[in-house]
């Protein structure tokens, strides 16, 4: 383990070290790897980190992890009602009450409720008892080298390297297959820049120790831009009929304009206007559960790219704060899993950006189907159908 000084110590090496030495990825391993230690070694990382480094390999379970991601092909109420169980939601409350005090100051130190840190430690690993049992380095440097998406893997190696070689973890290191670590599931520049020693024993123990993991979850929240005392979802009833187009995260409006057009707290009464901005996300149409989404949920984009994951984690928060099971009211048919691919194919045919061509509903899909909606005289609401698909 590390003092919470040496980690930031270590960070500043980090931040004055110099530009990229390694090549970005490559076939030929060896000497990407060669690259990939003076890198470290100009960012202050010595023998310990640099010998881990050269004992690393490339693991092939963490290859074909990366290529079939696709529990996020679910719609969100496939997926939260499978991750939103009792289990979670009766261990979440539990510890919310063991751990009172713990949450209680990191409300007051970051501003991040309690229900939001809890929601992210159930989802994340069961409250700490599934924190992974792939060798943490050997994914980073199989994804680091591999040139599906090295930018994104590559800038936690030295980080992790830094870790290992100042003792804060071991070599042989155990985490989830992309990479995260401990039981919020850190990656390792976040366990670096933002770890806090949350029992005041010296050392930042995302591994074994729960107060470390919840000061230090609140941490890496603020500082992706977390609102003190601010909201992060709020299920709502939509109208028939509605600007449909005026939907979407992003698209934030005051609440009173929202309620100018017929939506309405789940139990029908009145929006009240409380001085933000929302945006109304209809994660499976207009016909399905509905949300406003303030500032707040927009952090959760940040933790997980994944809509269908991060509305699931705002959920289960609320769940934890009080709210009831979100309505799930009968939206239309959407569509399968190779569906989508065909929607996908015809999307990028047209001269969209959709990313992958992997069936799941991502940002750049779902922004392609309200144009093609629009263009189409269909309802703006981003959900595809087999009646879009025939008529695309």
């Amino acid at each position: 383990m590390i003092p919470r000084k040496k980690l930031f110590a270590a960070l500043v090496g980090l931040c004055a070290a110099s530009p990229v030495l390694a090549q970005e990825c490559g076939n030929d391993f060896e000497a990407w790897r060669q690259g990939m230690a003076e890198e470290a070694r100009q960012a202050g990382v010595g023998g310990k980190g640099l010998s881990a480094l050269a004992n690393a390999s490339v693991d092939a379970e963490v290859l074909k992890r990366d290529r079939a991601q696709g529990v996020f092909s679910q719609t969100f109420v496939e997926f939260s009602g499978r991750m939103i169980n009792d289990y979670r939601l009766k261990n979440g409350a539990a510890n919310l009450k063991k751990y009172a005090d713990v949450f209680a100051r990191a409300d007051k130190e970051y501003g991040v409720q309690g229900p939001v840190i809890a929601a992210f430690w159930a989802l994340e690993t069961d409250f700490g008892a599934v924190q992974g049992n792939f060798n943490s380095l050997n994914a980073l440097v199989t994804l680091a080298s591999d040139c599906r998406r090295p930018e994104i893997f590559r800038p936690q190696l030295v980080p992790l390297l830094t870790l290992i070689d100042q003792g804060v973890l071991p070599a042989d290191v155990k985490g989830a297959w992309a990479g995260e670590l401990g039981q919020t599931q850190l990656l390792p520049s976040d366990y670096l820049a933002r770890g806090v020693d949350g029992d005041g024993d010296g050392v930042v123990d995302l591994r074994n120790s729960v107060p470390d993991v919840i000061m230090t979850t609140a941490s890496k929240l603020q500082s992706r831009g977390w609102k003190r005392d601010e909201p992060w979802i709020q299920e709502v009833r939509v109208p028939d009929e509605m600007p449909w187009e005026q939907t979407g995260r992003t698209n934030k409006l005051p609440l009173s304009q929202w309620a100018s057009w017929g939506v309405v707290n789940r139990d029908g009464s009145p929006l009240a206007d409380n001085g933000l901005k929302a945006g109304l996300v209809l994660p499976m149409g207009r016909k399905g559960p509905a949300f406003l989404t303030y500032d707040n949920y927009d952090v959760y984009l940040q933790w997980n790219q994944s809509a269908t994951y991060t509305l699931t984690a705002a959920h289960l928060a609320s769940r934890l704060a009080g709210d009831p099971a979100f309505d799930r009211r009968n939206p239309e048919e959407g569509l399968g899993l190779e569906g989508m691919k065909v929607l996908q194919r015809k999307l990028v045919e047209k001269g969209y950006e959709v990313g992958n061509i992997d069936g799941i509903l991502g940002v750049n899909t779902r922004e392609a189907v309200r144009q093609e909606q629009k263009r189409l005289g269909f309802a703006v609401d981003g959900w595809p159908t087999p009646a879009l698909l025939a008529n695309i």
